[in-house]
């Protein structure tokens, strides 16, 4: 089967499944005032068929998520015992920490008890935004992560993550500057033996075992209206989603990048990114899923 056909096969639901048959999500979310991000991941990550999605965060502010959210379950997480307990309920098939989780003690702790039942586990982790900064400042160099995991940084993270490689790419002409960052990109994905979605106008993902391929938003697929904030945070609830219903996560990576691209085309100017999972379904029934 062809790139498109592989997806529709994977994404389409059938008549005698229940919502654990596709995946149960977690997003953590940072504190009061800071959870639009998450709240975003975790739109995506319900518009893309995981079969529920719950978000974390601290009990202070469940009010303020509970008024923007319904479908979305919500929990409170006051601390890294919380969430150990939280993760107890082996339905949670993967999480997403990052987007708008914060930087501070709690959320370092919070990353730290995350990866170490994650590993226990082997449940999928999808890390962007704050999550990659705490990562890049662990102690020791970049930890072992969960088998499965996905990492979604923008070029300055991936620079923080990995500056050697980053700095790699820096080239005169614009193929050597391509080729450059997809051997870079492989390259990280084999350090940290995870996926890694460096996002860009040409998205370059990787795999552990050398995959590499690529989601570009150029020429015929230019989608610049991606330039907006909070369209990374939709990206990771996608990549989540997909995970959470079992996906590999070098195919939930691209098929997340390709949805996402797709989704801005048909919205065209004037996308913020709310719009993205709201206009998912019609690109998945034109698709034919």
């Amino acid at each position: 089967m062809g790139f498109e056909e592989t997806l529709i096969a994977a994404l389409r639901k059938h008549v005698g499944q229940h919502k654990f048959d596709h995946g149960h999500a977690l997003v953590l979310s940072g504190g009061v005032g800071r959870g639009g991000a998450a709240r975003l991941a975790a739109r995506g990550a319900l518009r893309i068929g995981a079969g529920l999605v719950t978000l974390g965060c601290p009990p202070a502010a469940l009010i303020e998520n509970a008024a923007r959210l319904d479908a979305v379950m919500l929990r409170p997480l006051r601390d890294a015992s919380a969430l150990r307990a939280t993760l107890e309920d082996r339905r949670i098939s993967a999480v997403c920490v990052g987007p708008g989780f914060g930087l501070e003690a709690r959320e370092a702790d919070l990353l730290d008890a995350l990866l170490d039942m994650a590993r226990v586990q082997a449940l999928p982790l999808v890390l962007d935004a704050d999550a990659l900064t705490l990562l890049a400042r662990w102690t020791g160099g970049l930890p072992t992560l969960p088998a499965g995991s996905v990492l979604t940084p923008h070029d300055g993270e991936f620079a923080r993550l990995f500056p050697d490689l980053a700095a790699q790419m820096s080239c005169d002409s614009p193929a050597e500057a391509h080729a450059a960052r997809r051997l870079a990109v492989a390259e990280a994905a084999r350090r940290v033996q995870a996926v890694v979605l460096l996002k860009g106008a040409r998205t370059v993902i990787a795999g552990p075992q050398g995959q590499v391929v690529e989601q570009a938003a150029t020429g015929p697929r230019a989608a610049p209206w991606l330039a907006t904030a909070g369209s990374g945070d939709v990206l990771a609830g996608f990549v989540t989603g997909l995970c959470a219903r079992g996906i590999d996560g070098v195919d939930a990576a691209q098929w997340a990048a390709f949805l996402h691209v797709e989704t801005a085309r048909g919205f065209g100017p004037g996308l913020i990114a709310e719009d993205l999972p709201d206009r998912l379904p019609v690109v998945l029934r034109r698709l034919g899923v």
